[in-house]
Protein backbone atom coordinates (compact mmCIF):
# COMPACT_ATOMS: atom_id res chain seq x y z
CA UNK A 1 0.00 0.00 0.00
CA UNK A 2 1.16 3.62 -0.78
CA UNK A 3 0.03 6.85 0.79
CA UNK A 4 0.62 10.11 -0.80
CA UNK A 5 0.63 13.43 1.60
CA UNK A 6 0.53 16.60 -0.03
CA UNK A 7 2.44 19.10 2.31
CA UNK A 8 5.07 18.70 4.50
CA UNK A 9 4.32 20.93 7.04
CA UNK A 10 4.11 20.28 10.32
CA UNK A 11 0.63 18.22 10.20
CA UNK A 12 1.69 16.21 6.99
CA UNK A 13 5.30 15.46 8.32
CA UNK A 14 3.46 14.12 11.42
CA UNK A 15 0.86 11.89 9.68
CA UNK A 16 3.97 10.53 7.35
CA UNK A 17 5.80 9.50 10.35
CA UNK A 18 2.45 7.81 12.12
CA UNK A 19 1.29 5.81 8.52
CA UNK A 20 5.08 4.69 8.31
CA UNK A 21 6.30 3.78 12.02
CA UNK A 22 2.38 1.76 11.91
CA UNK A 23 3.92 -0.03 9.46
CA UNK A 24 0.37 1.20 7.50
CA UNK A 25 2.23 2.06 3.89
CA UNK A 26 5.09 3.48 2.06
CA UNK A 27 4.69 7.35 2.08
CA UNK A 28 5.55 9.77 -0.68
CA UNK A 29 5.82 13.54 0.79
CA UNK A 30 4.81 16.07 -1.88
CA UNK A 31 5.58 20.01 -1.14
CA UNK A 32 5.89 23.05 -3.34
CA UNK A 33 8.41 24.52 -1.33
CA UNK A 34 12.04 22.90 -2.68
CA UNK A 35 13.85 20.80 -0.53
CA UNK A 36 11.26 20.95 2.30
CA UNK A 37 9.53 17.36 1.41
CA UNK A 38 12.66 15.13 0.43
CA UNK A 39 14.21 16.84 3.56
CA UNK A 40 11.46 15.43 5.91
CA UNK A 41 11.50 12.13 4.46
CA UNK A 42 15.30 11.62 4.63
CA UNK A 43 14.70 12.55 8.08
CA UNK A 44 11.78 9.88 8.44
CA UNK A 45 13.56 7.63 6.57
CA UNK A 46 16.71 7.40 8.54
CA UNK A 47 15.19 6.95 12.27
CA UNK A 48 13.10 3.48 10.47
CA UNK A 49 15.68 1.51 11.31
CA UNK A 50 16.14 3.13 14.98
CA UNK A 51 11.70 2.67 15.75
CA UNK A 52 11.77 -0.56 13.73
CA UNK A 53 9.47 -0.41 10.10
CA UNK A 54 11.00 -1.14 6.70
CA UNK A 55 8.59 1.19 4.72
CA UNK A 56 9.92 3.40 2.06
CA UNK A 57 9.18 7.47 2.80
CA UNK A 58 9.84 9.48 -0.64
CA UNK A 59 9.92 13.00 -0.76
CA UNK A 60 9.54 16.04 -3.33
CA UNK A 61 8.28 18.46 -5.40
CA UNK A 62 6.99 16.27 -8.14
CA UNK A 63 3.51 14.91 -8.09
CA UNK A 64 4.28 11.89 -9.93
CA UNK A 65 5.30 10.43 -6.81
CA UNK A 66 1.59 10.36 -5.67
CA UNK A 67 1.37 7.64 -8.81
CA UNK A 68 0.37 4.54 -7.64
CA UNK A 69 -1.36 5.96 -4.67
CA UNK A 70 -3.91 3.78 -2.46
CA UNK A 71 -4.58 7.06 -0.46
CA UNK A 72 -4.01 10.92 -0.81
CA UNK A 73 -4.02 13.04 2.20
CA UNK A 74 -3.66 16.94 1.39
CA UNK A 75 -2.68 19.05 4.31
CA UNK A 76 -0.99 21.65 2.59
CA UNK A 77 -1.75 25.18 3.34
CA UNK A 78 -1.13 28.78 4.78
CA UNK A 79 -0.07 29.16 8.13
CA UNK A 80 -2.36 31.58 10.13
CA UNK A 81 -1.06 34.87 11.61
CA UNK A 82 -2.30 35.74 14.77
CA UNK A 83 -5.66 36.89 14.78
CA UNK A 84 -6.66 35.06 11.78
CA UNK A 85 -9.48 32.39 11.49
CA UNK A 86 -9.96 29.44 9.22
CA UNK A 87 -12.24 30.88 7.45
CA UNK A 88 -9.42 33.93 6.84
CA UNK A 89 -7.45 31.07 5.21
CA UNK A 90 -10.22 30.44 1.99
CA UNK A 91 -9.86 34.09 1.30
CA UNK A 92 -5.76 34.22 1.15
CA UNK A 93 -4.41 34.28 -2.11
CA UNK A 94 -1.60 32.11 -2.88
CA UNK A 95 1.77 31.79 -4.96
CA UNK A 96 1.47 28.88 -6.67
CA UNK A 97 -2.50 28.17 -7.25
CA UNK A 98 -1.93 25.26 -9.18
CA UNK A 99 0.61 21.91 -8.81
CA UNK A 100 3.52 21.93 -11.32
Amino acid sequence: MKVAIVGAGNVGATCAQRIAEADIADVALIDIAEGLAAGKALDLAEAAPLVGHSRRIVGGEDYDLAKGSDVVVITAGLPRKPGMTRDDLLAAPTEKSSPK
